[in-house]
């Protein structure tokens, strides 16, 4: 037994998802990159998904080296040739599971409890890193879930276990690949309200949460590319005048506290400029957008399949799947893992593993 061994958590996602193929796929496909891992969901939910790998994809066979193991606690160890689940409340049965592809309460209440579980794990310190299958969004709420989504869900279990209001608990979604990485404002809020959200406190507070991660995970001080709000960053005012009143007070101040930050820039250009690409450097380090669609839509563009999303702010890390719960392809056993394997080693770098 290793008396500080601490493992990497996978939570399962939403049950009639791709979450549960996908990560039984990595143990199948890649058991180095997974060595040391444990699944944090239901028994049921993962057998179901490994039989589907075994009666669909070609060399299914394998599976047969990687049985199922159920556990009541985090070990002190995890041997290979495994798929170790730690049951979180009570198993299901075989009639309980959730339909493939379909929207259900009990994989929205599956999926929540296993998240707060290895939440609660790794604030506690006794997980290395923490990696989220997708979930849904309707699922959550169908369960009666008061959180849209990864992110507030952690933030909430943070701030709870600091004893202080979510509101002194903020966070930042980053979102990565090799070439591009990018950094929201705002999160899951309609449009309306991301702009209202657009204040110098909130993009003040973006870029000191940016700067402090990407410090701590690279040792030095990174070079920050800002989005404006509006089309051509303002064009001076002509176009909007969020860019002069709210986003270059709030770039002054960084750079007073002596962070690297330029722009506003384009909306439509700074993320190219941003792009590693052909073994070359952007010109930016990573790129804070004024809100969701702004910032992930070039990161995903250049392919979900490498894309990871990274909780900033957070005495955890988290990283998780650039993609969704799938639940056209949720039980064909046709996922590709790519982006879980992305998020996995990723985690790995962010806790020092």
């Amino acid at each position: 037994m290793v008396a500080d061994f601490k493992p990497i958590a996978l939570t399962l996602g939403d049950a009639a998802g791709i979450g549960p193929e996908i990560v039984a796929m990595a143990f199948r496909d890649a058991p180095e990159c997974v060595q040391g891992c444990v699944v944090v969901g239901d028994v049921a939910v993962m057998q179901r998904a490994a039989d589907v790998l075994a009666a669909t994809r070609p060399g299914a066979a394998r599976l047969t080296l990687l049985p199922l193991s159920r556990l009541s606690e985090l070990p002190n160890d995890l041997p290979g040739l495994t798929l170790p689940v730690l049951q979180v409340g009570k198993p299901l049965d075989v009639a309980q599971l959730p339909v493939w592809g379909r929207i259900s309460a009990t994989a929205g209440a599956l999926a929540a409890d296993a998240v707060v579980w290895a939440a609660q794990a790794a604030l506690r310190g006794e997980l290395a890193a923490l990696v989220t299958a997708p979930l849904h969004k309707e699922a959550l709420s169908a369960a009666g879930v008061p959180f849209p989504g990864h992110t507030e869900m952690l933030q909430a279990c943070a701030a709870t276990h600091a004893g202080v209001p979510v509101a002194q608990m903020p966070v930042r979604m980053m979102l990565a690949n090799r070439e591009l990485r990018t950094v929201l404002v705002s999160i899951h809020v309609p449009l309306r309200q991301a702009i209202e959200a657009v204040t110098v406190e909130n993009i003040l507070q973006t870029l000191r949460i940016t700067h402090a991660a990407e410090l701590a995970a690279t040792g030095r001080v990174p070079h920050m590319g800002v989005a404006g709000l509006n089309p051509h960053a303002g064009e001076g005012g002509l176009l909007g005048r969020e860019e002069l009143d709210i986003i270059v007070p709030a770039l002054q101040q960084a750079c007073a506290e002596g962070m690297q930050v330029s722009g506003p820039f384009a909306p439509d250009t700074v993320f190219m400029r941003a792009r590693a690409k052909d073994g070359r450097p952007g010109e930016f380090d990573v790129v804070i957008a004024m809100y969701h669609d702004q910032g992930l839509i070039p990161v995903k563009y250049l392919g979900v399949a490498q894309g990871v999303n990274v909780t900033l702010g957070l005495s955890l890390v988290r990283t998780s799947p650039d993609h969704g719960t799938a639940f056209d392809l949720a039980g064909t056993g046709q996922a590709d893992p790519s982006s879980l394997l992305e998020a996995l080693a990723m985690a790995r770098r962010l806790s020092g593993g």
